[in-house]
This record gives C-alpha cells, sequence and structure tokens, in this order.
C-alpha cells in the first residue's frame, strides 16, 4: 500500500514557476514509476509526466503540451517525487495530481497508476 501527499500548488501569473511535491509513504518507493496527472474544471484528467522506478534505465515521459517547460524528478532518498513547473500558461490551471504504478514501469494511462493523492490546485492568472 502507498499512501501520498502533494503539495507546492498556488496561484501565480503566467510566464511564473512553481514546484510540486508529492511525498509518499511505504518502503518500497523506489521501485515504483512515479507520474503527475491534472485536471482542469470540465474536463477529464489528462496525463502530464512519469519517470520510471529504479531498477534498469530511467526513462521520462512528458505530454506534448508541456514538453520543454514541466520536469518530473525523484529523490528516493526522500520517498518524494516533484514536478518542475516553468514558463506557466493560463491552460495550466488544474489540480494536478501525482500517482504510483504498482511496478517500476508506468506510461500515460491513468489505469497503470493503481495508488493516487489528493490532489493540489495550481492556478495561473494571465
Amino acid at each position: 500500500q502507498v499512501q501520498l501527499a502533494e503539495s507546492g500548488g498556488g496561484s501565480v501569473q503566467a510566464g511564473g514557476s512553481l514546484r510540486l511535491s508529492c511525498v509518499a509513504s511505504g518502503r518500497t518507493f523506489s521501485s515504483h514509476a512515479m507520474c503527475w496527472f491534472r485536471q482542469a474544471p470540465g474536463k477529464e484528467r489528462e496525463f502530464v509526466a512519469a519517470i520510471s522506478g529504479s531498477g534498469g534505465r530511467r526513462y521520462y515521459y512528458y505530454a506534448d503540451s508541456v514538453e520543454g517547460r514541466f520536469t518530473i524528478s525523484r529523490d528516493n532518498a526522500k520517498n518524494t517525487v516533484y514536478l518542475q513547473m516553468n514558463s506557466l500558461k493560463p491552460e495550466d490551471t488544474a489540480v494536478y495530481y501525482c500517482a504510483a504504478a504498482p511496478l517500476r514501469d508506468g506510461g500515460t494511462r491513468a489505469d497503470e497508476y493503481d495508488y493516487w493523492g489528493q490532489g493540489t490546485q495550481v492556478t495561473v492568472s494571465s
């Protein structure tokens, strides 16, 4: 069982930056693929970024809409995954969720991830 808690959301003007954090419980954090999704009002939850777990080559996935602006990273010693968001746009406004996959591999679909946090609100004003 993995429990996740996001933090770092807030309000920022367009062009600004935020760093989201997600702290996970459990001793096997390093072995789980981790990701970020987001959901804007009236829209479906969408994939943002993913990072593989330990073992084998590290891989990263990014949605086209955030490629080059957002960076996902993890610190296994702190059981934490981060999402650095730069050059924020109003269309980035959403509730951001972190999630953990049952294994080291995880892709871009929400059904690949079993454990979800409660979310943190990000609001970008123009």
